[in-house]
């Protein structure tokens, strides 16, 4: 049994863009893989009180040998009483970790339609201007080693 690490980060895109970009990246390296549908309790808050939901997961998991166990999970709630709000969870097995996780990771972000810890006046306003995963998505890339200052869309590699 490989040990793994799970890394749960906030994203501005939808879950199908986050599958899609890795599933570019495994189709480029011809990695066998797995459909993941799933779903995921979450806690949504209405006025003073947490109600729970079920939300619909979608994820790849790879199975390849030198890949193998690497995983992306996609879902979207509702965290107050409008907007959306995506995560995108990532287990990643030990023997990948350093180099190698970072050139995914990078690729799996340089494959997504836009930034994906930058969200409009629009979303925030929506979502709640302060709610702390803005700020926690930010920090997450940035301590993946991601330069967030210079992050290019997909049309201009």
């Amino acid at each position: 049994m490989v040990r793994t690490r799970l890394l749960e980060i906030p994203v501005s895109v939808e879950p199908i863009q986050a599958i899609r970009s890795m599933r570019l990246i495994v189709e480029s390296n011809n990695w066998d893989t797995t459909r993941i549908e799933d779903t995921k309790m979450v806690h949504r808050w209405a006025i003073i009180m947490p109600i729970t939901n079920q939300a619909r997961v979608i994820g790849l998991r790879i199975n390849s040998e030198n890949m193998e166990g690497l995983t992306i999970r996609s879902w979207s709630q509702i965290p107050g009483s409008a907007g959306v709000i995506t995560y995108v969870s990532f287990e990643i097995p030990q023997n990948i970790e350093g180099e190698k996780w970072e050139m995914i990771l990078q690729k799996w972000i340089y494959g997504l339609p836009r930034c994906p810890w930058k969200w409009t006046f629009f979303e925030k306003s929506k979502l709640g201007y302060m709610i702390p995963e803005f700020r926690k998505s930010l920090n997450l890339f940035k301590k993946e080693g991601i330069d967030v200052k210079s992050w290019l869309p997909s049309t201009k590699k």
